[in-house]
């Protein structure tokens, strides 16, 4: 018997949403990790929970309305890290005619739920606290709703809420052989020891490092796939109400401003070809120049290349096609043969879709568990409430009963609400919480929002 029924290696997004899926249908699941969780690609997205107007130009009805359904399921079960938000697009006279913009946003109201988001309307920013920060030219915008996430929380919450329901993370264990018969037998490095472990099933969610882990750990042929890097740039904040800018460029493409860490903006994104390590990723001075250039198109405070705070670039495996096309909605590859132990290859696509790819990859598994103890016959409970628990807290956060305390007094509470004395004293968080997440968001975690009662002075 196998000592697993799925192990998956890779601990982005995709990773731990088909370790959260697979294990709330009642697999033993392991998740193996070399670094730390969503210390790639998934703590450099674009932040985004939406539909992607651009899909909507390009003919995409499908997509988009998958898009905005899975918005709302994230909206019902993440309440506490997907939050609405406005998004403005200003009228731009040598850009899409208006009457086309209306036409946008009418489909998209259409397309998407009108239960929990604001419809879209036409303002006149002329007078409008929206126009404040933008140059006087502009005097119509068109305003619709959607939603901005914390790209590694989410991972984080993935991730715990996998433990809670029985799955193992191991994150700083590298799996360096895997052999395949009618189980996998995987041989790792988990923090200096070597384990070896069997699972039923194994699933690639590698990100960029896919097709290496295709050909050097499993010896198998790679997939089709093209390598792709996003980036973005940080600067200080250019507006101060709590919208999310989306401007039209000069080269058609759609460039989004929004609120980061309080007191800066994010400016993207920029993709293009990637060759190299996938661990070493810089972004270019054109790429920099690009967005500056974007956003001073708009606002009405210049943005310069020595303005920029930081750059956010990952890289990300996308499908490729025959004769080079590369598609950005991501790929899960199912690979069952007889008497050979199933695989799961699946890489590529953004946040939005995240939960639909991973409740797809385990659906195609679940048939192979049924009638063996039951496994795989729970109810598919991805669609249930993605929170930490206080327990699951308690238990992630074993080794620092400070910041334990803060989440089973807030279990829900966005960690920007966290008192940020309560922060700098946890420095052991980041290890377990992936991404170097306490370093990273050290300086979002401020008392404004939490009242310092006598209890959390003696934290």
């Amino acid at each position: 018997m196998a000592d697993y029924d799925l192990a998956v290696i890779g601990g982005g997004l995709n990773g731990v949403s088909v370790a959260r899926d697979a294990a709330g249908r009642g697999l033993r699941v392991i998740l193996i990790e070399q670094g730390d969780l969503a210390s790639a690609a998934s703590s450099a997205t674009s932040r985004l929970v939406h539909g992607d107007l651009a899909m909507l130009e390009r003919r995409r009805f499908r997509r988009v309305r998958a898009q905005l359904a899975e918005r709302d399921v994230f909206l019902r079960i993440a309440p506490h890290v997907v939050r609405p938000m406005r998004f403005v697009i200003p009228e731009h006279s040598d850009e899409r005619p208006p009457w086309l913009l209306r036409s946008w946003l009418w489909l998209y109201d259409v397309l998407g739920s009108r239960n929990r988001l604001p419809a879209s309307a036409t303002t006149d920013v002329t007078h409008h606290p929206l126009g404040d920060a933008l140059k006087r030219p502009f005097g119509t915008a068109f305003e619709y709703s959607d939603c901005v996430v914390d790209d590694s929380r989410l991972v984080v919450l993935n991730a715990i809420d996998a433990a809670e329901r029985g799955a193992e993370i191991r994150t700083g264990a590298r799996c360096v052989r895997a052999d395949r018969g009618d189980v996998w037998r995987l041989a790792m490095i988990d923090r200096g020891h070597r384990r070896v472990i069997t699972a039923r099933a194994l699933a690639n969610t590698t990100g960029a490092w896919t097709s290496m882990v295709a050909e050097t750990v499993l010896r198998l042929p790679s997939p089709k796939a093209a390598a792709i890097q996003i980036s973005q740039i940080v600067v200080p904040r250019l507006f101060d109400s709590d919208n999310v800018y989306v401007f039209q460029n000069s080269d058609g493409r759609l460039i989004f401003a929004s609120p980061y860490a309080r007191d800066f903006t994010l400016l993207g994104s920029t993709g293009g070809a990637f060759k190299g390590d996938p661990a070493i990723v810089a972004m270019t001075a054109n790429d920099v120049a690009y967005l500056c250039d974007a956003a001073s198109r708009y606002f009405r405070k210049p943005v310069e290349p020595v303005d920029v705070v930081r750059t956010v670039s990952g890289v990300n495996l996308a499908p490729a096609r025959d004769g080079g096309h590369v598609v950005r909605d991501g790929s899960m590859v199912f690979d069952a043969r007889r008497r050979k132990a199933p695989l799961i290859t699946m890489f590529g696509g953004d946040v939005t879709t995240s939960r639909l790819r991973a409740e797809r990859a385990v659906s195609r598994l679940t048939p192979l568990y049924r009638n063996r103890a039951g496994r795989g016959q729970e109810p598919r409970r991805s669609r249930s409430c993605l929170r930490a628990r206080a327990d699951g807290c308690r238990s992630a956060l074993s080794h620092d009963p400070r910041m334990g305390a803060v989440c089973r007094r807030h279990p829900v509470a966005p960690f920007e609400a966290w008192p940020d004395h309560q922060a700098r004293g946890a420095r052991g968080v980041g290890g377990v919480h992936g991404a170097g997440y306490l370093e990273r968001f050290r300086a979002n975690w401020v008392p404004v929002r939490v009242k310092k009662t006598r209890q959390n002075k003696r934290l």
